[in-house]
């Protein structure tokens, strides 16, 4: 029968170890109170006695090994960590009593490296270690370990004892919290904590750079500081909700940032609860919208744009159609579709530029395309970069489209060696002086009777307040036209 077992049974050994114990329970100068207590009777036989109904009301759970680290007792609380009952005194069951061990890393931990056998080779305590241990049902607990060597009169190890605590739902605690820190502090959105006068508590990243203030600036101020003085009954508003424990949803107000400048932002805001479940403050989560307020408010106006050019475009073309003529019915057809085509090219420039206008390079380029494709050297095209506004842009398209037409039915483009210089540069006054010079193509003469395309250019430059001259030479047609952007 153990001593263990001889104690629990109430035998007289048992209180004879009980009283040899008590003697020797007394703190010596620099022992620890973990060293005082399992400085067993040295002087003892039995060195690692203790009365059993001390040793299970231990609020912690211990185990005591050997010299040679057999484990010679523990308590129930050693056992509910371990998940199993080792048997006393079995070689087999050496260091520690658990089914297998880990380190933090999650790499094994034999049992004859943990910090029970080092204790009893190095004879050098052991305090708050952490061990993992697995139990035989494959569940594993996070325990911290101090040990302590037990000497005897000499000096000499004779054991050590081992108490450890259960710390697993600690450090889950403790890693989820981390997680949510690293969450807080990584997110994009501001994240404030206030108590429930209003008070910041806590201020991530997000908050020092959409509102500006640095943590140390903010911790401690109002919230206040935030707001700006039309929107200050919403705090009075915020905090009536937040200590009766209802949650805001989100809703878009304005917030003021350090140096004074407005945003607009989106809040939600939540009650904080201590461990007792009170309210203590609340979670504010701010985020800046002001972009996408911009971008809204860029999307009705682009769309009043497409409205405004859709009714524009329509005119443009009925305009087109009514000056169209033609001898036949397939020439009018080809008339009208080419002039309709141009101001279908000249909006799908628009589009691109999200109808600010087309850039004139763009607009010579796409009208000119068929005539310089496969290396053809027909048509050069020279001057910097000017934005057209949609208006001007939809009348130079037209422009162009007529005088390609024109040279390609009757100028330089409808023979192979003719060919067409395109340029502009912005006058003294603003305008854009565009030029049109057709060389080594038929001479060209002043038309007998002024033809439709003719009518339809200088219609349109004379709506936009620019003017138009043509000059009729022998080696081809030069045109100049001049219009403000």
């Amino acid at each position: 029968m153990s001593t263990w077992e001889s104690e629990r049974r109430g035998s007289p050994s048992g209180n004879e170890q009980q009283v040899e114990t008590s003697r020797s329970f007394r703190h010596q100068p620099g022992q620890t109170s973990l060293e005082a207590n399992f400085a067993f009777s040295l002087r003892d036989e039995r060195p690692f006695a203790l009365p059993a109904r001390l040793f299970e009301q231990l609020p912690f759970a211990v185990y005591i090994c050997d010299r040679d680290g057999v484990v010679v007792r523990y308590n129930r609380r050693a056992t509910e960590l371990w998940g199993r009952s080792p048997k006393l005194g079995d070689p087999d069951e050496r260091y520690c009593g658990s089914y297998r061990m880990f380190r933090p890393d999650g790499s094994p931990l034999p049992h004859h490296q943990c910090p029970m056998a080092d204790v009893l080779r190095t004879g050098v305590s052991v305090r708050q270690q952490e061990v993992h241990i697995e139990r035989p049902d494959g569940t594993r607990g996070i325990a911290l370990v101090d040990i302590e060597p037990v000497r005897d009169s000499d000096g000499t190890i004779i054991g050590a004892v081992n108490c450890f605590q259960d710390i697993t739902e600690r450090k889950r605690n403790e890693e989820t919290a981390q997680r949510l820190a690293a969450i807080v502090e990584s997110s994009d959105d501001a994240i404030i904590g206030k108590d429930l006068d209003g008070i910041i508590t806590s201020w991530n990243h997000g908050a020092e750079r959409i509102f500006g203030y640095l943590t140390e600036e903010a911790i401690g101020k109002p919230v206040t500081i935030l707001i700006p003085p039309d929107y200050l009954k919403e705090e009075e508003t915020i905090l009536r909700r937040i200590r009766r424990g209802q949650r805001v949803e989100p809703f878009e107000t304005v917030r003021r940032c350090k140096h004074g400048s407005l945003i607009d932002v989106s809040l939600t805001i939540s009650p904080v609860r201590n461990a007792q479940g009170k309210i203590i403050g609340a979670s504010k989560i701010a985020r800046d919208i002001t972009k996408r307020q911009r971008s809204e408010a860029q999307i009705v106006n682009l769309a009043n744009e497409a409205e405004h050019r859709t009714k524009n475009i329509l005119a443009t073309a009925q305009a087109t159609v009514h000056l169209s003529q033609s001898d036949t019915a397939d020439g009018l057809k080809h008339a009208i579709a080419g002039r309709v085509r141009a101001l279908a090219n000249v909006h799908r420039l628009f589009a691109e530029l999200r109808w600010t206008g087309a850039e004139l390079q763009s607009l010579v380029s796409q009208e000119l395309s068929p005539y310089c494709q496969n290396g053809e050297t027909r048509v050069r095209i020279d001057g910097p970069t000017v934005l057209l506004k949609p208006d001007t842009a939809q009348t130079i398209a037209i422009t162009l489209h007529e005088l390609a037409t024109n040279a390609a039915k009757y100028g330089a483009l409808s023979v192979p060696a003719g060919k067409v210089r395109v340029e502009w540069s912005r006058a003294r006054d603003g305008r854009v002086v565009l030029r049109w010079t057709e060389a080594d193509g038929p001479p060209a003469a002043p038309p007998a009777r002024r033809g439709v395309g003719t009518r339809v250019m200088k219609s349109m430059i004379r709506q936009m307040h620019g003017n138009m001259r043509f000059d009729w030479r022998s080696e081809g047609l030069a045109c100049e036209i001049a219009i403000p952007t």
